[in-house]
């Protein structure tokens, strides 16, 4: 195969010809097959760390919507100053939060996804947020709590290295880590599931870069890194579940 067909075959993944190569009434949701749990289920007895919820952060000014927008920029230099824990609750509650849950397999979140069907977990590479000892952590929403995944000598080292030697993933304050499973959306949509999860993460991780410019962070997202080893270091399984999106977020000066 030459460079061009392989193009083309990549472009396809772009388009939404695929949907009219599916029998929709033999997905899994037409043929009445539960949906997959809207969380990620933990382990019993895990211990949890429950979050400011909104109404209760302290210190989050206002910030009008052309102002964030405005603002918005790529930033990689990060002053040595920690996240509050308010203000990691509110770029998770900005970024996945659930706003209702409908039934036991939907929730309405902060951000749009397709079908509702919300594909991605939030893994945190937290480096320096007061109140949390550097480790991974997940972001549960329906219960606005984080819970502890694993912790890691030379936690930062680990992280550059994963993100191909992107040395500001070492200066963040902490690193979003969306992984997604997949199943979630194929569920719905099959084979046609995919192109939408990429749409999906682009909404999350847009809303972050608007959050940031509202609690004086900066945001980077980053889409190159080492696949096996980002799973590795999140514990994600790298087939069922496995790393998609990243972002940077630190403390900068005032823009």
């Amino acid at each position: 195969m030459d460079d061009q067909d392989l193009l083309t075959r990549f472009r396809y993944f772009l388009k939404d010809s695929v949907r009219l190569t599916i029998d929709f009434s033999r997905t899994d949701q037409s043929l009445g097959v539960p949906p997959p749990p809207i969380q990620k289920p933990c382990p019993a007895g895990t211990p949890r760390i429950s979050l400011p919820r909104p109404g209760a952060w302290k210190r989050i000014p206002a910030i009008d919507l052309l102002t964030a927008i405005e603002r918005r920029r790529s930033r990689r230099h990060y002053l040595p100053v920690p996240l509050s824990l308010d203000e990691l609750s509110f770029l998770l509650w900005i970024t996945q939060g659930v706003q209702k849950r409908l039934d036991t397999g939907t929730a309405l979140r902060t951000v749009p996804s397709a079908g509702c069907r919300h594909a991605f977990e939030t893994y945190l590479i937290a480096l320096n947020v007061d109140g949390l000892r550097p480790a991974i952590y997940r972001y549960l929403p329906m219960d606005h709590q984080l819970v502890l995944v694993r912790e890691q000598e030379a936690l930062a080292t680990h992280a550059v290295s994963a993100a191909h030697g992107q040395g500001f993933v070492g200066s963040a304050a902490v690193t979003f880590a969306w992984a997604v499973i997949p199943y979630r959306m194929e569920w719905r949509y099959h084979i046609a599931a995919h192109r939408v999860i990429l749409m999906d993460a682009g909404h999350v991780c847009q809303n972050l870069y608007l959050g940031c410019e509202a609690i004086g962070a900066g945001c980077c997202a980053i889409g190159a890194f080492h696949q096996e080893a980002m799973d590795d270091l999140l514990a994600v399984d790298g087939e069922e579940e496995f790393t998609c999106y990243l972002a940077s977020v630190g403390k900068v000066s005032s823009p």
